[in-house]
């Protein structure tokens, strides 16, 4: 199955921001351990970072079914 031209940046860009927002994550976590307060823009990614990713791989994974119902047609169904 080939992504379409929408697929593949949607998923690079909902790989990058979970990836990015686990890094904010784990940065949280080693200053709290340091007894040091994170700036705001670190615990902003960290918070909302992860659903953001999830939606939009949420969103890849149903347009995903809805294409393959498409091509398999109606006689199949």
């Amino acid at each position: 199955m080939t992504l379409t031209r929408y697929r593949r940046p949607f998923l690079v860009i909902a790989a990058a921001i979970a990836v990015l927002s686990l890094v904010a994550v784990g940065t949280v976590m080693a200053m709290a351990f340091n007894h040091v307060v994170a700036p705001a823009w670190i615990t902003s990614t960290a918070l909302y970072g992860l659903p953001v990713a999830f939606l939009l791989m949420l969103a890849l994974v149903l347009d995903a079914v809805v294409a393959r119902r498409r091509m398999r047609g109606p006689s199949e169904r």
